[in-house]
C-alpha cells in the first residue's frame, strides 16, 4: 500500500488543476504510476508529465533502445512498478525474453548489438558510478552523436526521478505484472 493517498480522480483536485489531471490521463491513457503521488503538487506533476511525453515520444532514440535503458534503470534502482510496466513494453519493442531475464537477474544480456550493449553500458555506468568513462562516452557518441548522448543521459535521469517517487512512496505494481525482487 502506498505511503500517501493516491490522487486518482479528477475530483480529488481543485478545479484549477483539472487540466493537469486531464493532460496526464490523455497522454498515458490513465493516471497511474508516480502521477497519483505527484499530483499532491499539481504543478510538479504537470511538468514531469510534459517532460515524460518529450522523453518517451519525441526524442530520437528508438523505442527498443529506450526500453533497454528503462529496464536498466528499473533494475539498478530496484523499482518494482517501473519494471512491471516496462518489461512488457520492452518485449513489444523487440527485446528478447532472454535479455529481459538477464537484466532482471543482474547478468549481462547476450544477443545485444554493439550499439545496444554500449547504450546499456552507458546507462549502467552512469547509475553505478554517477559518471561515464571516456571510453564509454566515446563509443556512444560515435553512434548517437552529442545530441544522442544528451538524450540518453536525460532518459536515464527521467526514469531515476520516477523510480525515486515510486520507491519512496512504496507504489506497488498491479497484480499479474512482471515481477522484480530487490536481490
Amino acid at each position: 500500500m502506498a505511503r500517501i493517498a493516491k490522487i486518482e480522480k479528477r475530483e480529488d483536485l481543485s478545479p484549477e488543476h483539472h487540466g493537469v489531471f486531464d493532460a496526464i490521463a490523455e497522454s498515458r491513457g490513465q493516471v497511474q504510476g508516480p502521477f497519483p503521488m505527484l499530483l499532491h503538487n499539481p504543478e510538479l506533476a504537470g511538468r514531469v508529465a510534459h517532460l515524460g511525453a518529450h522523453v518517451r515520444f519525441e526524442m530520437g532514440l528508438s523505442q527498443k533502445l529506450k526500453e533497454l535503458v528503462i529496464l536498466t534503470v528499473a533494475r539498478e534502482l530496484d523499482c518494482r512498478f517501473e519494471w512491471s510496466v516496462h518489461a512488457g513494453h520492452a518485449r513489444a519493442a523487440g527485446i528478447s525474453d532472454e535479455c529481459i531475464e538477464a537484466i532482471r537477474a543482474r547478468t549481462e544480456p547476450s544477443g545485444l548489438t554493439a550499439e545496444e550493449a554500449d547504450i546499456r553500458g552507458y546507462a549502467q555506468e552512469l547509475l553505478r558510478s554517477h559518471r561515464v568513462s571516456e571510453a564509454t562516452f566515446a563509443a556512444v557518441e560515435k553512434n548517437l552523436g552529442a545530441r544522442g548522448c544528451v538524450e540518453l543521459s536525460a532518459l536515464v535521469g527521467y526514469y531515476i526521478l520516477l523510480a525515486c517517487v515510486l520507491n519512496s512512496m512504496e507504489v506497488e505494481p498491479a497484480a499479474g505484472g512482471a515481477e522484480l525482487d530487490p536481490s
